[in-house]
């Protein structure tokens, strides 16, 4: 029996869109977006793996990443619709990328920000882990308080140093509502050192896919690109002014870019036999 995602719903529109947070996050990391959004989507709000309500899974390392992406594809079709559209940040970009390679006929239409499709190198990997594992001894060591502290100093987030005093105040309140234990079991299954490196598989991932970044990141910005250049069905986004959260970041502008694509009709044309050739 693998881990059972906890999740809430919220907007009255037709299209569901699952709505998955990055590290440190929980089901309420996009709860800012409701004045755009919930009229045009049913958002299923998700808690991962060792955030919010949801549990850790059963096993560690690679095989605990896989759980979690069967659990989203589980969800899914407890859901009870033919598809939902996916829209990931950070660590649930990389969670939602799985899951649109692994049971890509869940999915309709799928949106990351500032997502990885892993490392490609086993050094890189190796090296990714011994950094999660000092974040995890911190956490051990001096707890969430210190850790965030250390977290968030990181050059990738001084843009959210700019956020309204509210919305910097409940991101603050979101992460601190974490505990110890569940974010050092996070990265010890989620962590990119974990992660499937998907690079090779990308041009199967056929399902219209937006990317979204922020200039001021130029490493995953960077990333994206690369992505684009390897996707069948991709369009991409940079905002300017924004960091590694253009969603906390210009929600707005971010909505309208999310409403645009989901609203896009997408026509693929029908695979014909090829006519009988004519006897001479």
């Amino acid at each position: 029996m693998g881990v059972t995602l906890a999740y809430s719903t919220w907007g009255e529109g037709p299209r569901p869109l699952v709505l998955l947070h990055g590290f440190t996050g929980n089901r309420t990391a996009f709860d800012h977006l409701r004045p755009w959004l919930s009229s045009a989507v049913k958002a299923v709000a998700v808690d991962l793996p060792g955030h919010g309500e949801t549990p850790l899974p059963q096993r560690k390392g690679r095989d605990g990443f896989i759980e979690t992406v069967d659990a989203l594809v589980e969800l899914v079709e407890k859901l009870g619709v033919s598809s939902v559209d996916l829209l990931g940040y950070s660590m649930g970009a990389r969670i939602a990328l799985g899951a649109a390679l692994h049971r890509p006929e869940r999915f309709g239409r799928l949106i990351l920000e500032s997502g990885s499709p892993g490392l490609r190198r086993r050094m890189e990997r190796a090296e990714r882990r011994e950094t999660d594992g000092r974040h995890a001894s911190l956490l051990r060591s001096q707890g969430v308080d210190a850790f965030m502290e250390r977290w968030e100093a990181q050059p990738m987030f001084e843009s959210l140093k700019k956020l309204p005093p509210e919305r910097l105040e409940a991101l603050r309140a979101r992460r601190k509502s974490c505990n110890a234990e569940g974010l050092i079991g996070a990265l010890e299954c989620l962590g990119l050192g974990f992660q499937p490196s998907y690079w090779k598989e990308l041009y199967r991932q056929r399902l219209p896919t937006l990317l979204l970044s922020g200039k001021l990141d130029e490493k995953f910005t960077e990333i994206a690109r690369k992505m684009a250049t390897e996707l069948p069905v991709v369009w991409s986004h940079a905002f300017t002014d924004c960091g590694h959260a253009p969603h906390l970041e210009a929600p707005e502008d971010y909505a309208r870019e999310v409403l645009s694509f989901l609203h896009t009709p997408w026509y693929e044309a029908p695979q014909f036999e090829k006519p009988p050739v004519s006897p001479s």
